[in-house]
């Protein structure tokens, strides 16, 4: 079987494939374009998570700037997951550290939204904007105050 047919049909078994005919050298026998392909689709992924840790970040900090009385131990503990989690992100992903200011404006308005859903409150509640800088919502010692 051809490999971009394998490729469609058992992506695991193609994955085997190339990964050996990467291994021995055999360039010229692996799939090439859609082993590029795959390596792209890995960075996208590691922006997302990026994003997707981000925005949790975001929404449980407005949270407890705006809910000051429904604060709990968990939201607590949810943020610093968060911080950890994104430390150990950028750890991993060193070059996504330049990204953090247009992924943090991308992902703002879905926090907001996240936080109306989440809180009931109107949209015009909270900041058009984050009021925060990254290296402020990762401060161990940032809790906003409402």
């Amino acid at each position: 079987m051809a490999a971009s047919q394998l490729y469609d049909q058992d992506f695991y078994a193609w994955a085997n494939e190339q990964a050996a005919l990467l291994r021995a050298g055999k360039l010229s026998q692996a799939d090439i374009e859609h082993i590029a392909e795959e390596i792209e689709s890995l960075g996208k992924t590691e922006k997302r998570e990026l994003a997707s840790r981000l925005k949790v970040l975001i929404l449980h900090l407005l949270k407890w700037r705006h809910q000051p009385f429904k604060r709990t131990p968990s939201w607590e503990v949810s943020i610093k997951i968060q911080r950890h989690e994104l430390v150990e992100h950028l750890v991993d992903n060193p070059s996504l550290k330049p990204v953090i200011a247009s992924v943090l404006q991308k992902v703002y308005p879905d926090a907001v939204l996240g936080a109306v859903l989440e809180t009931g409150f109107p949209e015009s509640t909270f900041p058009a904007s984050c009021p925060w800088t990254f290296e402020e919502m990762m401060a161990e010692d940032f809790w906003p105050e409402g």
